[in-house]
């Protein structure tokens, strides 16, 4: 994760950034910190160790640490990454921190030319949990040409969907695998052959009611395990129907964070 001292709503590139009279967000810088702090706790208590980055002054959204690289597992051992290269300028230098972070700590980095097709990271490719596919959104932010470099990095297959409602600009705010099998997901973020991929890449798709994925970004939930879901709470419907498909729900306010148009998955990136 990384900390969010200098989180702030500073520019819009995503329609989440503004009010309802075109201006920008405010956040409260406390009640971000409070929110963040708790999101930690509950990741430290499902038994993981959080490693934070600091974070840094003038780049407000890098606190949203799942958008700057996508690590992989390496089909010969050892973990890789393929680092992004951001679609909009105020967020290009955040990648930085980043490759310096996973090549101290001995991660192989895919080389990738300046002019590398943009990609963000874990923002816009996910894996289908307990399968070696990923899930590959493209059109907002990632370019569809990229989605040919992940298949080459990690040598797995890469199922490629067009995203096509501005809300949802990165794949993770409109799909959240569970597991193997199951996944939340907006309909109509996707165009025709997005959605039959999907179909056929999981048995059961829940819809996520269309309020809640976009005032809360409900799909930005995140299922680390199979078992636990972390939400924010404004997603209650959503949290009742995760409870009968039997899996056990963590609610966790991140009011601040949707106003930068990010939630819990945005909030964090897993490494192997």
């Amino acid at each position: 994760m990384v900390s969010p001292e200098y989180f702030s709503v500073e520019y819009a590139i995503n329609p989440h950034m503004q009010d309802g009279e075109g201006g920008l967000q405010t956040v409260d810088p406390e009640k971000a910190r409070a929110q963040w702090d708790a999101l930690r706790r509950v990741y430290e208590s499902l038994g993981y160790p959080v490693r934070v980055l600091p974070g840094q002054e003038g780049l407000p959204d890098m606190v949203f640490a799942a958008n700057q690289s996508f690590p992989f597992p390496r089909e010969g051992g050892g973990d890789g990454v393929l680092l992004s290269r951001m679609r909009h300028e105020q967020r290009a230098a955040e990648v930085r921190a980043f490759e310096d972070w996973f090549r101290t700590r001995g991660t192989f980095v895919v080389p990738r030319p300046d002019e590398a097709p943009y990609c963000e990271g874990c923002g816009d490719l996910l894996w289908i949990p307990g399968r070696r596919v990923v899930l590959g959104g493209h059109g907002f932010r990632t370019d569809r040409l990229a989605l040919e470099e992940v298949a080459a990095a990690t040598g797995a297959p890469v199922l490629a969907l067009r995203l096509v409602d501005e809300r949802f600009y990165h794949l993770d705010t409109c799909l959240t695998p569970l597991d193997r099998s199951r996944a939340l997901w907006v309909p109509k973020a996707f165009d025709d052959a997005g959605a039959a991929l999907l179909r056929r890449a999981f048995e059961r798709l829940i819809e996520v009611p269309e309020d809640e994925a976009a005032d809360a970004l409900a799909c930005n939930a995140h299922c680390p395990d199979g078992r636990c879901v972390i939400i924010d709470v404004a997603a209650e419907r959503t949290r009742r129907t995760l409870e009968e498909e039997g899996l056990r729900v963590f609610p966790v306010q991140t009011s601040e964070f949707l106003k930068s148009g990010g939630s819990v998955f945005c909030m964090k990136q897993m490494v192997f």
